[in-house]
């Protein structure tokens, strides 16, 4: 892993996931769990096979059923919690945030970092990361960060790396090479930082993507 001069996150996945709070109760008619742990592990592997198959961004079928397996639903439940899933979970549950990267975010902003957010989201991200406790673009209560990029605001989302165009602008002097990004989708994270000229890093906290050839990390703490 190299040094760099600046960081680009992704917001869901990295610092915010769909609430188990919800998504615990939801499920439970159907055998799932409603263990927290067991959740935040079901994301990780939803999305692992979601890239895995080569999902496009709004095709989440693949996750869902991985999601609900993973939380204990039976086989003879997996379809239908899945299909429970998918209409229920929208776009203001992904609001769970995750301790260790919040900590992270300080962390790197308190030693100075350049940081900012380029997310896949429906015109709530930066709201939610500012209800959440993670961040705000500005002075305010939490993290400052540079930017919080939204792809419905600006109308393009990863993996088309024009979307990257729109925060970089707030990065003004860094090279691109000299910026990572990081995300926990291997098609529409890893793919899209690489054309757009960044360098890629994928948190999989569970090590699920062993031999890729893009680096990874376990937590965001690894970056400081």
């Amino acid at each position: 892993m190299q040094n760099f001069d600046a960081v680009l996150f992704d917001a869901g996945g990295v610092f915010v996931l769909p609430d188990p709070t919800v998504l615990g109760p939801l499920l439970a008619p159907y055998g799932g769990a409603t263990d927290i742990d067991m959740h935040v592990r079901a994301h990780y592997r939803g999305m692992a096979v979601k890239s895995a198959k080569g999902s496009a961004e709004k095709s989440w079928h693949e996750y869902n059923l991985a999601y609900v397996e993973s939380v204990g639903v039976p086989a003879d439940e997996i379809a239908y919690a899945a299909h429970v899933l998918d209409s229920t979970r929208n776009a203001y549950v992904w609001r769970w945030p995750l301790a260790e990267s919040v900590a992270a975010l300080a962390a790197l902003v308190a030693a100075g970092v350049p940081v900012g957010v380029v997310s896949n989201a429906s015109g709530q991200i930066e709201e939610v990361l500012q209800r959440s406790g993670v961040c705000q673009v500005g002075h305010g209560a939490h993290t400052s960060v540079r930017v919080v990029i939204d792809s419905h605001v600006v109308g393009v989302a990863k993996p088309d790396p024009g979307i990257f165009d729109h925060a970089l602008v707030y990065f003004e002097g860094i090279e691109r090479h000299r910026i990572a990004y990081v995300g926990d989708s291997v098609t529409m994270d890893i793919g899209g930082a690489r054309a757009a000229g960044l360098y890629p890093i994928l948190l999989d906290p569970f090590d699920d993507h062993l031999g890729a050839d893009f680096h990874r990390i376990r937590s965001l703490l690894e970056l400081l």
